[in-house]
C-alpha cells in the first residue's frame, strides 16, 4: 500500500480536499458512539479545532475500541468528506487505524472531567498541560508573538542583539540575584580577611544570572544604531503572586541617537504591531480563550489597536489621581511610586486609552535614566494598559559621563562591576534610549489570563523548578 503523508489538522481545515485519502496523526479528545459506529475527536496540536474522525465498529471490532481513550494517540488514514454534523465542514472516515500510545483512563490525569481540570491542578502537571485546549491555544499564541516581535524589528532595521546570560553586574540595582558559581559551597575559598575570594572562582569574579540585558544592549547601540534582545532573565525574589516568575523573557530595544519622544514612538508603534499580528494570525486561539475565560479580551485588544495613547508626565498623572475622588489602596502623592490601580485609573477610567507617563521623580527609578534639568525628575516612561498597568518601561539613557558617575556615587553603587558602562561615555558619547517588555506580560494581555505562571510553559517560581 503506498505511504500517504501525514496533513496537519490545520491544513486540512485551511482547504478541505474533499474526496482525498487523507493521513492525520494525533491525540484523542474524545470518543463517543455506538455498537455500530465510533466518532474520535482528535488534535494534533496545530489548531484549537478538533477533527472528527468516524470509524466503523464492524471493521475494526468492538475490542480495538476498548484501547482507545482520551488522551490516546493514533495514526488514522481515511476518506475526507463533507461533515454530516454541525460544527465543522469536514471530517474522516477511517479506513486504518494505528495506535501509537494508549492512556489508561483510570490513570490519565486529564481524562475529562465535568467542569475540565483546573488551572491550579495543571499547573502541578506542567508536562501533560500543553495538550489541553487551553495551553494549546497560549502557547501557539506565544510563538506567534516572538516570530512576530523578531519580524518587526527585523522590518525596522534593527538588529538582534544576544547579550549574556552570566554577568557580573546589576542592571538594576535591586539586588536579586541568582549566584553563578563552581566554588564548593560548604567551603569555600576565603581571603585573609575571611571574605569568598571569588578569585578563585571559574570566571575570576562573583557572578549571576543577569535580570537585564539592557546595559550591554546600549553599547551594542552606540555600534550598531538600533538593537533589541530577547532573551531569558531571572530575578530571585521570593515573590509568590500571579505576576511574578523567577525565569522570565524580556525584549529591549535600545536605539542611538533616540530621545524620549521617539522611544514612546517606537514603544506605541511595536505594541500595536503586535497586537495587530494576534488578532490576524491568532484568530481563532484568541476566540476560544474570549469565550473561555475574558469575554471583554477581544473588545481591549481592539481598543489599543484603535486609539492613540495618551502622553503625560508623571506629575500631571499624580495631579489627576489626587483629584479623582477615587479611593485608593494604596496613598497618591508626588514622589509615590505608582501602583497598578493607579495605572489603569487614569487608562480605564480617565482618558479612556492607554497612556504613557513620562518624566518621574528620580528618586524612584534607575541611574542609568537622563536626568531632567530640574534636578528632580528623569526622562523614564512607562507604557500603561488596561487590566494590566505598566507593560513598558523604559527611558531615554544619561549619556552625560559626569552626570551619571555623580547619580552612581550619589546611590553608593559598586561602579567596579560596571565599569564598561560608565566608560563608554567617554568615547563618542551620544542620545540614546530603549525600553524593555517583559513577554510574560504581553502574553498574560493578549491571552487574557489572570496568571503570569500559566503563559510560559515551565514556570519557575519559589519552590518549584521540578518540570
Amino acid at each position: 500500500m503506498e505511504t500517504i503523508r501525514r496533513t496537519k489538522i490545520v491544513d486540512i481545515f485551511r482547504k478541505p480536499d474533499l474526496g482525498a485519502v487523507v493521513s492525520i496523526k494525533g491525540w484523542v479528545r474524545t470518543m463517543r458512539g455506538n455498537k455500530f459506529v465510533k466518532f474520535i475527536h482528535m488534535n494534533d496540536g496545530s489548531t484549537i479545532n478538533n477533527i472528527q474522525v468516524v470509524a466503523d465498529v464492524e471493521t475494526f471490532g468492538e475490542e480495538f475500541f476498548k484501547r482507545i481513550s482520551t488522551g490516546a494517540c493514533l495514526h488514522v488514514v481515511g476518506l475526507l468528506v463533507e461533515s454530516q454534523g454541525q460544527g465543522q465542514n469536514c471530517e474522516i472516515q477511517a479506513k486504518t487505524i494505528e495506535i501509537y500510545g494508549e492512556a489508561n483512563p483510570e490513570e490519565y490525569p486529564l481524562q475529562k472531567q465535568k467542569n475540565g481540570p483546573s488551572l491550579e491542578f495543571l499547573r502541578e502537571i506542567a508536562y501533560l498541560r500543553p495538550r489541553t485546549n487551553t495551553f494549546g491555544a497560549i502557547f501557539r499564541i506565544r510563538h506567534h508573538m516572538s516570530y512576530a516581535i523578531h519580524k518587526y524589528f527585523n522590518d525596522n532595521g534593527f538588529f538582534y542583539f544576544h547579550t549574556p546570560i552570566v554577568t557580573g553586574s546589576d542592571a538594576e540595582g535591586a539586588g536579586s540575584m541568582f549566584q553563578v558559581t563552581t566554588l564548593d559551597v560548604n567551603n569555600p575559598p576565603r581571603t585573609k580577611e575571611g571574605a569568598i575570594d571569588y578569585k578563585e572562582d571559574f570566571f575570576g569574579g562573583q557572578t549571576n544570572l543577569t535580570v537585564s540585558g539592557q546595559l550591554e544592549g546600549e553599547l551594542g547601540a552606540m555600534a550598531l544604531g538600533g538593537i533589541y534582545t530577547f532573551g531569558p532573565t531571572f530575578r530571585a525574589e521570593n515573590s509568590n503572586t500571579p505576576r511574578h516568575l523567577a525565569e522570565f523573557w524580556m525584549i529591549e530595544p535600545e536605539v542611538a541617537f533616540n530621545d524620549i519622544h521617539d522611544n514612546m514612538d517606537l514603544a506605541e508603534d511595536f505594541m500595536k504591531y503586535l497586537i495587530s499580528y494576534a488578532l490576524e494570525n491568532c484568530a481563532d486561539d484568541i476566540a476560544f480563550l474570549s469565550e473561555k475565560y475574558d469575554a471583554e479580551l477581544i473588545d481591549r485588544l481592539k481598543f489599543v489597536v484603535e486609539n492613540d495613547f495618551v502622553r503625560l508626565t508623571y506629575t500631571e498623572g499624580v495631579d489627576i489621581l489626587e483629584k479623582s475622588g477615587q479611593k485608593f489602596e494604596f496613598p497618591v502623592y508626588w514622589g509615590a511610586d505608582l501602583q497598578s490601580e493607579h495605572e489603569r485609573y487614569l487608562v480605564e477610567k480617565h482618558f479612556k486609552r492607554p497612556v504613557i507617563l513620562t518624566d518621574y521623580p528620580k528618586e524612584i527609578k534607575s541611574f542609568y535614566m537622563k536626568q531632567n534639568e530640574d534636578g528632580k525628575t528623569v526622562r523614564g516612561m512607562d507604557v500603561l494598559f488596561p487590566k494590566i498597568g505598566e507593560i513598558i518601561g523604559g527611558s531615554e539613557r544619561e549619556a552625560d559621563y559626569d552626570k551619571l558617575m555623580a547619580r552612581v556615587k550619589e546611590l553608593d553603587m559598586n561602579v567596579d562591576s560596571i565599569w564598561w558602562y560608565t566608560e563608554i561615555r567617554k568615547f563618542g558619547t551620544a542620545p540614546h534610549s530603549g525600553f524593555g517588555l517583559g513577554f510574560e506580560r504581553l502574553i498574560l494581555f493578549i491571552t487574557g489570563m489572570a496568571n503570569i505562571r500559566d503563559v510560559i510553559p515551565f514556570p519557575r517560581t519559589p519552590n518549584n523548578a521540578e518540570f
